[in-house]
């Protein structure tokens, strides 16, 4: 009898341990806000096209990329295309720019914004090996100017408004397979 006791009353104590742990799990997860790869696209598709002078003898037009999620590094891939024409060419020559960036978060705007650029490649197959090395040179200030300060994402005062009072503030962005997810975090003690 006491024996029966004694089990009943540690099953119920093991039990409520798994309610308590479970709780403080809960407590532990972070809320997030999850932005699609599509949103991606259409946002910075606003910023495009752009058309970039260079020292008077070529102007690159560049259109909007076509972005890539790369959540194997956390960060997400450009694809430019691009078209060349100026007093230094005798016609129009198409191209491709491929960069790879990561991303912040500017709280003055609640956006998401491109930073640490890596240019990949710069390519025009109908130029001169040394005209593609010369555009080459430009490629790290092209993709800069492309990408600098582009928004690719803006969070509304809605989205963090309950957040906001409850202490928390956007923390880390993480690059999944369908999108971006950025995680909430407490605000530091003032």
């Amino acid at each position: 009898m006491h024996r029966r006791i004694f089990l009943a009353a540690g099953g119920r104590r093991l039990a409520l341990g798994g309610l308590v742990l479970a709780a403080i799990r809960n407590a532990r997860a972070q809320p997030a806000y999850t932005v699609s790869a599509e949103q991606l696209q259409e946002a910075v598709a606003l910023r495009f096209p752009l058309r970039y002078p260079m020292a008077g003898l070529v102007d690159v037009d560049v259109q909007a990329p076509g972005l890539s999620l790369l959540p194997e590094s956390n960060r997400l891939a450009a694809a430019f295309a691009l078209s060349a024409a100026g007093p230094a060419l005798r016609r129009r020559h198409s191209g491709t720019l491929e960069v790879e960036f990561a991303l912040r978060y500017e709280p003055g705007d609640r956006s998401l914004r491109a930073h640490q650029l890596r240019v990949g490649r710069l390519d025009f197959p109908s130029l001169r090996p040394e005209v593609v090395a010369l555009l080459n040179g430009y490629g790290p200030a092209l993709a800069e100017q492309s990408l600098r300060e582009v928004v690719l994402h803006r969070l509304r005062p809605q989205d963090l408004a309950v957040l906001d009072g409850l202490g928390m503030q956007p923390g880390a962005i993480t690059v999944t397979a369908k999108g971006l997810s950025i995680a909430f975090v407490n605000k530091p003690a003032p």
